[in-house]
Order: C-alpha cells, then structure tokens, then sequence
C-alpha cells in the first residue's frame, strides 16, 4: 500500500502556493488527484503542464454530499493501493475537509499532511473582523441549525452553488429577518477577491458560486433573538436582578404557586378551543413559571435551569429504552409496563404505599381517578365496567337515602362516593374526568352567556323571565354548537 499525501491549494491564485508545495506538485513523479478542477491553482498548474486528475464527476452523479466524500476516499485508497500519490484539496486539509477526515479514519494506507495555506487569515481581513470575539466556521453543506450561534461571526464556507446558498438562506430566514445584510466573500487573499453585500432573502439570487464563496453572517442584535432559550434566560435574569422588577425580586417558590396552577389550567382551556395562537401564549406562561422558578433557585445557589434540563433529559432518555436503548416496546401498555418499572429503579426504595406518589394539591376528581388508576394497577378493580355501573346505582341509591335523613353529613359523604365512582367510570372509559367536566363547565358558560345576550337584546330582565323561555333559548344556543 503507498502513501498518500495530501496538499492544500489555498483560497486564492497560485501567488498564495507556497514555493515548497510548489516545486512538490510541479516535479512530482507520482500521479495527482483532486478533489475538484474548479480551483485556480490548477488552472494555472495546467498550464505549465501539471496533470490532475478529478473527481468532479462524483457530484453530478451522487444526491447527497457525504456519498460523494466516501467514494472519493474509497477511489484514492484503490489508487494507493498499486502506488504512492498525491491529492490536492482547496484551502487547508485540516480546515473543513470532509474527505480529509475520512482518510485519516481510515486505518489501510499511510496519509500525510503536506500542508497549504487556510484562507481564514484572508477572510478575517477582508471582512476586518477578530475572531477573537467569538466566530462559528459551518460547513454549508452539512450543519443543523439548532447549532448556529448568531451572537458570534458566523462564516458558512464550501457555498458551493446557489442551491447550497438557498439552504443557508432558508435555515437563516428560520431566525432573522428577510433583509438581515451578508456578505458573499469571493477568493479571500486572491487577486479576485470580491466583498458583496446583500439582504439574506437574495442570497442565492443572481450570484455565481464556487468553491472558493464563503458566506459572513455578522452577529445578530439581542433584540433579534428573542425566540431563542439563551435570551428567554437573560432576560429573567435581568428581572430578578438588582435593577430589575421589584414585583418578579420579591417572588419566592410558595408565592408562584398558584400562579403556576392558573397557568396549566389557562393552557388546557385554549388545548380545548383549539386556539393555536392562545395556546403559544399559554406555553409561554407556563415556561415563564418554570424559567422563574429555576432562577430562584440560582439566585439562592442551589439548582439553575441547566440543572433541569439535564433532569428531564436523562430521565426521558432513561425511561425511553425502546428508543434510545436496546429494549423492546411495541404496544402503549408495554410502554407504561417499563415507564413503572424504570420509575421504580430510579426512586431506589419501593413506596411505602401503592398510592404514594400523587400530589397533594390535585382537584378532587383529579385525584380520585389518579387513586384508582394506581389502585387498578395491582388488580383492585372490578372484572368488567358493570361492576361500576351497579355500583352507580347502589351509591345513587343511598344519596337518596341521606336526603330523606335530612343530614347535611350524610348527604356530603355520599354525593361524595357517587363523585368517586364516577371517576372510576370515566377511568374505565379512558376519559379524564377533571377534563370532561371542565368541557361541560364551559359549555354551561357558553349556553348561559347566550340566553343573557339575547334577553339582552329584547331588553328583558333575567330575573322576571320564566324558566320556560330560558329553556327555549337554552336549545337554541345548544343547535349553534
């Protein structure tokens, strides 16, 4: 197996080669591959009879750039196999060279770095920018956007095309505004260096791309980013600090309770209308009292948001071991069947009780559907759902009994279980019972609000109009629905 060593071409023209690799790529004896003939270098090189051969034909016949990188090491690895070579990439090897990378994985032939110059000097000053103040180097044909850190220099290189251009374009668009200004850098360092400055909604229009196109996005105002986490946290930082809002500094653990009740309750009443736009608020309120809570905790030095992200991370990585595992969960029932199990593992003791585990401060139908569906779980539950039903009517049939006593005691105890058996009911019919009732307490409102409107409009008093009348408008608000 021969060796294969590897030359950087630069960014620019044969004046930025140095005169080493040079004289190595004009008196070379061994044969010379590159990765693509769309650099200058080799134009010029050709013309003092440099042979190359390429591997541009690889793009055209591949979708997906990573193919076009594996067959090339895969072709270069059969090459070295008979002889000793040379391949030749733009810029640095060791700077955003994919197939670079590959070979030096790869553990069957010998690869040197012969060196070349980056065109990341050229590019800081061209554009006049220190990177000292934070930039992020992203390959454009391969990055996530999750990834990009627009408070810092953001150069995107290897812009190949416009197609690749309009992927940058759109993932940017995800974040900034349609016409957040660019700069498409041409042959940084070369005698064509180009500087052109466009709105980010142009980028891929009437703009010729090549290998040596760099794209410069300059960091993003913090009045930009106000979709993002790091700002969400800033900024409640800010109010819970010194000079922020004396209301958000007083706020404690025990006094954003209820407001964290509120907010769940408001969320699942804009879920109920289908309300899209009132349920981001909603979600927002609701991670409001969860970025205020992780900021007193970091205020008082004992937990910050970090500490629960990484919570609920590990725990859904833990708890999902049919996704992230090796285990297996084709059904919903296995899944909670190891949600319980891993639940268990987790506490590290088992529970003193069955029923351990459901918050004190649950609604009381909440609660007596999560009592029995934990209860149900060891078998405490009848056979069938007649078993409810007729225990309905023995419960119903006592209420009636407690009436007849006249005793307010007796009557509470025993609407009381009739309360309980119904949630057993909707438990066996999987419907949440805080839920359904809470679809019958708006629809109660709605209906309501109906008759006093059109009472309203015949200028009638509600309180001289006959229960009869009201039943009537009561049905014609119910055929609206």
């Amino acid at each position: 197996m021969g060796k294969i060593e590897v030359i950087g071409l630069g960014a620019g023209d044969l004046d930025q080669l140095p005169l080493g690799l040079y004289k190595k790529l004009t008196k070379s004896e061994n044969n010379i591959y590159t990765r693509t003939m769309e650099h200058p270098v080799i134009q010029s090189l050709q013309e003092e009879s440099v042979a190359f051969e390429a591997f541009d034909s690889f793009y055209e016949e591949e979708k997906e750039f990573d193919q076009v990188y594996k067959r090339i090491v895969k072709a270069l690895l059969e090459k070295a196999e008979k002889e000793s070579i040379i391949y030749t990439v733009p810029g640095h090897p060791m700077l955003a060279e994919k197939t670079v990378q590959l070979l030096l994985e790869q553990k069957e032939a010998k690869v040197e770095i012969a060196g070349g110059r980056s065109y990341l000097d050229d590019l800081f000053a061209a554009l006049k920018i220190d990177p000292i103040d934070g930039f992020q180097f992203v390959d454009g044909t391969s990055f996530d956007r999750s990834q990009l850190n627009y408070r810092q220099h953001l150069i995107f290189c290897q812009v190949y095309d416009r197609f690749i251009a309009s992927e940058v374009k759109l993932a940017l668009l995800e974040d900034l505004p349609p016409d957040y200004a660019v700069t498409v850098v041409e042959s940084a360092g070369g005698h064509g260096e180009s500087l052109r400055q466009v709105p980010l909604e142009e980028l891929d229009r009437s703009l010729e791309m090549s290998n040596l196109t760099s794209v410069y996005v300059p960091p993003a105002p913090a009045s930009m980013l106000n979709h993002t986490f790091h700002r969400l946290r800033e900024i409640i930082a800010v109010l819970r600090g010194p000079n922020g809002c004396p209301w958000d500094r007083k706020q404690t653990h025990e006094s954003l309770r209820p407001y964290a009740i509120e907010e769940v309750y408001e969320l699942i009443d804009a879920i109920d209308q289908q309300d899209d736009e009132n349920i981001i608020e909603e979600l927002g309120d609701v991670l409001l009292q969860v970025m205020l809570h992780s900021q007193i905790g970091e205020d008082n030095g004992y937990f910050q948001v970090d500490d629960v992200i990484r919570s609920i991370t590990d725990k859904m990585i833990h708890r999902h071991p049919h996704v992230f595992g090796n285990q297996e969960a084709e059904t919903v029932e296995e899944v909670y069947k190891n949600w319980d199990e891993l639940k268990k593992e987790e506490k590290g003791k088992q529970p003193a009780s069955v029923l351990d585990g459901i918050p004190g401060e649950l609604p009381s139908l909440a609660k007596a559907y999560k009592l029995q569906h934990k209860a149900a779980k060891v078998g405490f539950q009848w056979e069938d759902v007649s078993g409810v039903w007729d225990k309905l009517d023995e419960e119903l049939l006592e209420v009636k009994e407690a009436i007849e006593t006249e005793d307010s005691q007796e009557i509470e105890k025993e609407l009381g279980d009739v309360l309980f058996v119904i949630a057993n009911l909707a438990r066996y019919y999987k419907v949440n019972p805080e839920m359904a009732l809470n679809r019958s307490n708006r629809k109660f409102l709605s209906r309501f609000t109906y008759i006093e409107e059109q009472l309203k409009k015949q200028q009638k008093d509600i309180n001289q109009t006959s229960l009869e009348e009201m039943d009537n408008l009561w049905d014609q608000a119910k055929g609206k629905e």
